[in-house]
Parts: structure tokens; sequence; C-alpha cells
């Protein structure tokens, strides 16, 4: 195959940053995906439908001219999060998810959630209203080892939470574990996945492979090899639990490359390219459009989209970085050949 048209992509969760940084980053996006889950935890979190309104008008600003795209808000869930906080954002049309991050699972998760049962009056009315909860599947506490941090999750808040709320719409957001794809696969109606390029791509030696490899550091970190075939079975298999979501998360080089880097990869520059790549590695590029263009969608109760993108089979070296605001940001696989290509009058 030597070039691939599928419906224009979703991506189900990006994080596109704020200010100078956020104009640097939006229009990669915006020239692959027509639409986003945007992730709310800049710093102040965007814990209210006032401040996502406002979000969103950045990010529609920011946006170079003739990009069709539109950014699905969400909200921050904290312990001071309302029923009716909850209600308004559902009513408002433009948020469509409420983000669960454990305290202190990543980068500016301080204001998560440390007591779940905190929520549950959050939960109940998102559940009434059929709002999707999406979540970062981690336990934090210290005595769990990092690599297992998601299975610990699901044993010992996943199964609890949906069988106190038996219709609460979840997605499990980038899972990374084979123990994660037997959870969605087993869970009942209304449970849902998201998958990033990374952990398709990828098991936790590409950290260490000739030393310390800080901008392969993301959370959840890289898994097993057991775990990357799990999740490329899980991405290709054409089950609509599983969906399209970068995690695209941008960092300034300096963040990343000192003695406490930050966890985060940046993908967007390459991303539906990268999901073509994973695909085509299981023959299964026939599955791509469904886990690209047509699940995330249904799940989330939108339209699919009516325009189209083209990818070529030409290989590309992407850029070894890019500006970020008044700093440098070093993208994934920056330096490196990529198989596929966006059509050129498409692509950034």
């Amino acid at each position: 195959m030597t070039s691939l048209t599928l419906q224009r992509p979703d991506d189900w969760h990006v994080h596109l940053r704020d200010g100078a940084n956020l104009s640097a980053v939006v229009n990669f996006t915006a020239s692959r995906f027509g639409r986003a889950i945007v992730m709310p935890n800049l710093n102040p979190a965007i814990v209210n439908l006032a401040l996502a309104r406002a979000y969103r008008e950045r990010i529609l600003k920011a946006l170079a001219p003739g990009m069709g795209f539109e950014p699905l808000m969400t909200l921050y869930l904290t312990h001071n999060t309302s029923p009716e906080e909850i209600a308004r954002a559902h009513a408002s049309g433009f948020v469509h998810g409420v983000k669960l991050y454990p305290a202190g699972a990543t980068t500016h998760s301080d204001a998560g959630v440390s007591d779940i049962t905190k929520v549950y009056g959050a939960l109940a009315r998102m559940q009434e209203l059929g709002m999707p909860l999406l979540v970062h599947g981690e336990t934090t506490s210290g005595d769990i080892d990092i690599f297992d941090r998601e299975s610990h999750f699901i044993e010992s808040v996943l199964h609890p939470l949906i069988e106190r709320f038996p219709t609460l719409r979840l997605v499990f957001e980038h899972i990374t574990t084979a123990h994660a794809v037997t959870f969605v696969c087993e869970a009942r109606e209304g449970i849902a996945a998201t998958i990033t390029p990374q952990h398709l791509l990828h098991n936790r030696n590409a950290l260490f492979t000739g030393g310390i490899r800080p901008h392969y550091y993301c959370l959840p970190i890289l898994k097993r090899e057991h775990d990357r075939q799990a999740l490329l079975g899980a991405a290709t298999s054409g089950n609509p639990k599983f969906f399209l979501g970068t995690d695209s998360a941008p960092h300034e080089r300096k963040a990343k490359e000192n003695a406490c880097g930050c966890a985060g990869m940046f993908t967007a520059h390459a991303a539906i390219e990268l999901y073509a790549e994973a695909f085509e590695s299981m023959n299964r590029l026939d599955r791509l459009e469904g886990f690209a263009s047509h699940f995330g969608a249904d799940f989330y109760k939108l339209p699919r989209a009516r325009d189209t993108i083209t990818l070529i089979k030409e290989s590309w070296v992407a850029p070894i970085s890019y500006n970020f605001g008044e700093g440098t940001l070093i993208p994934y696989r920056g330096g490196e050949n990529i198989p596929w290509r966006l059509l050129a009058k498409e692509a950034l």
C-alpha cells in the first residue's frame, strides 16, 4: 500500500498548553485531526466552566487561518467540584468530559483527587447526565512500583468505581499494560480506552538504550514488551472500545533534560503517521480508520468527520527541534525517519 485515505481522525487526548506554547503546537494537531479532547491540567487548572470557555477561546485564536478544528474541552476534577458545576459544564455543549487525575500522578496533578469518595457527588451527577469520566489510571502511593501503578489502580479504584456507578461512562486513558487491555475488554458497556503511539511503538527499553533517554519518559511510563504486544493487538483488533488518544505533551527542552525531568512526549507533529506505522507493523492498516476516525466519535456521541486526510508511504525526517515559546521543543523521533507522511498540502 502506497497511500491511505481516512475520514479525518480525532485525537481523544491531547495537551495543548497555553500562551506562546499553545501557539507553537496547536496547529500540528489541527492539521491532522478535526477535533481533540483537550486536557485541563494547566497551572492554574481548568476547574470550572468559565475557565474552560476562556481556554477554548484562546485555542481558537491560536489556530492558523483556515484550520477547521474544534477543541473539545474538559474540566479538572477536584474535591471541590460540585454537581451543579458538572451540570453547567454539560449544558454548555463544549465541555465533553471531566478528567480524574490522582493527586501527584503527572504534570500539574497536585490539585487532583486523593480520596475518590470525596468526588462521589460529582460522579453521580455525571452518571445521570451521561458525561464521560476521563481517567489517568495510576496509583500514586510511594510503596507501589512505578511499573505496577496502572495494574494496582485497576484493582483498587476502577473495579469498585464502576461497580458503585454502574452506568457511568468512562475512558481509561493512555492504557499501557496487558492487564488494562483485559480490564477494558471484559468491562461492561460504556467503558473504553485510548492508546498512544509511543506505547504501541516502544517498550521500556527505549528509556535506557545507550543511556538515560529523557525524551522517552512519559507517564504512565513505557512498560514491558508483552504489554506493548497486548496494546498493539487491542488497537488493531477492530474492537470499538479502543481508540486514538495521543497524549501528546510538549515540554521545553530544559524541563526534560535536567535532574528531575518532566514526564511527557511530544508526538503531535507526526501523530497519525506514527499510528500508521504501528498498524502497518501488524499488517492491519485497513483497521486504522476505525481506531482513528470512528470509535472515539461514536463513544462521545459525536458525528464522524465528513472530510478526509491522505497518508502516503514516503519516508521523511522529523525536525530535531521546534520553537516552543521562548525555548525549544524536542519532538518524538526528531532527526529520525518516519515511514508515512501526511499529504503535503495538509501537513505542517
